[in-house]
């Protein structure tokens, strides 16, 4: 791989940087205590030095803080603990997949300092703040396997460098409305723009970051050094790349997903090495999602698989192509549950409109009280499951009063697909040629 470098003098283009950038990531919020472990020596900004066990509180808007012995150390607006000597932090109970069909809790080791600060709902919110490229570290062996092929640990590198930073740059921008809703439509899609306290969360909602502890093996850490720096841009700007765990054999439109507008490198292609056509018809959704098409990401390579996934992902079987089945009564508890409206006897799920990939961003629910039309694509997702529906590529199928959902894919699709990405670096693709395919028309350049 050679970059090329970012010349500021080109019109229109991204000014490089000198350094890399220091992040905040929040890695728990609203949490009414916390609890965790200093390992090693830090020093704090309104006491001295600190170790051990810890706990903190929120009171009357002031963060109380605790020792091993629950002695109260400090209490202050906010408290920043620098580690010393590489010292590390632990937090204990801390959620992973929140509201996603894998939701567990564990304890979580991170580099960094650490910071403390309370919202006006009397809750805390705890922030690690990082270097770029050590939270990278962290990003690639959370979001996959480390045992993963190093051209694709590489090419994720790369993209999850650009989103970070096209995340901070969009974050000194004005903020842009992430729902509309009237009588009879909810439209609602989720981005990084609710994140107040911090540049970045430490869930799926952004990107996957669970601590060092998830650095397994030295491949993630290679693939950081060999791409130091590096991201894709597009026309000279850095790119905000997306990227989902699972196609299922085309890509999906970013205006799907989140606002209505194009955004060139986020169209939908095939993933596969041989044109399939997108989706246009109701017809062709049902064909195409019943079908079994030849595509990177529909593997049964279980060896393959378990060198991508970490060990939690591995649990979802079945993500190319899926099932989902609900009586009618479930069915309607879950909407009314999820959705907060009461429909009445369900009697229709119908498509309004569909992206390229076959998932619906408008989605329009009939029952025997009211009628709404919901999206986007997330949102459909978390009003027909407990937790989350795989994708919104789906078909339903009504009999004796069940609802069948026949979907294909894991996640929303846009971008780069991760399973099919990582089958391409299986097969011999470099990391530039991977990129090249998920985000047509882009560049891979050096911006520090």
């Amino acid at each position: 791989m050679n970059p090329k470098t970012l010349e500021s003098s080109n019109p229109g283009i991204s000014r490089p940087m000198r350094h890399q950038p220091k992040i905040t990531v929040g890695i728990m919020d609203h949490q009414t205590e916390v609890n965790g472990r200093l390992d090693g020596h830090f020093r704090s900004d309104v006491f001295g030095s600190a170790s051990g066990r810890f706990s903190a509180k929120s009171d009357a808007g002031m963060i109380v803080f605790f020792d091993a012995v629950h002695q109260e150390m400090a209490r202050s607006p906010s408290i920043k603990l620098t580690g010393q000597d590489k010292s590390k932090f632990s937090l204990f109970g801390v959620t992973i997949g929140s509201r996603f069909h894998w939701e567990r809790t564990e304890d979580q080791t991170f580099g960094g300092d650490l910071i403390l600060r309370p919202r006006k709902d009397g809750t805390i919110t705890v922030i690690n703040e990082t270097p770029l490229e050590d939270y990278l570290k962290s990003v690639i062996s959370s979001e996959m396997s480390s045992a993963a092929p190093m051209e694709f640990l590489k090419a994720h590198a790369i993209l999850s460098r650009s989103w970070l930073l096209a995340a901070l740059d969009r974050k000194k921008k004005t903020k842009e409305s992430s729902e509309k809703i009237t009588d009879r439509e909810v439209m609602r899609w989720y981005d990084r723009g609710d994140h107040d306290l911090f540049d970045v969360c430490a869930d799926d909602h952004c990107q996957r970051y669970q601590g060092v502890a998830k650095i397994v093996s030295e491949q993630a850490e290679e693939a950081i050094l060999k791409t130091r720096g590096v991201a894709i841009t597009h026309q000279g700007k850095i790119c905000d790349a997306r990227y989902s765990k699972a196609c299922g054999g085309i890509t999906e439109n970013f205006d799907t997903a989140w606002n209505d507008k194009q955004v060139p490198y986020l169209k939908s292609v095939s993933d596969a090495s041989v044109p399939h056509h997108p989706i246009n018809m109701e017809g062709e959704a049902s064909a195409w999602i019943l079908s079994n098409p030849d595509a990177y990401c529909n593997t049964q390579d279980e060896g393959l698989l378990g060198k991508i996934l970490p060990d939690f992902d591995r649990k979802t079987k079945g993500f190319f192509r899926w099932s989902i089945d609900y009586s009618r009564s479930e069915l309607e508890e879950i909407l009314r549950a999820k959705s907060g409206f009461d429909f009445g006897t369900l009697q229709e799920i119908v498509p309004l409109y569909r992206g390229p990939s076959g998932r619906i961003s408008r989605l329009k629910i009939v029952g025997s009280k009211r009628s709404i039309i919901v999206g986007k694509e997330l949102e459909i997702r978390r009003w027909l499951s407990r937790t989350h529906l795989y994708s919104s590529a789906f078909v339903v199928t009504v009999e004796a009063g069940r609802f069948t959902f026949h979907g294909a894919g894991w996640g929303h699709g846009v971008g780069l697909c991760q399973i099919g990405a990582a089958v391409m670096a299986a097969q011999g693709f470099s990391a530039e040629k991977i990129l090249e395919h998920y985000f047509r028309g882009v560049e891979v350049q050096k911006i520090y």
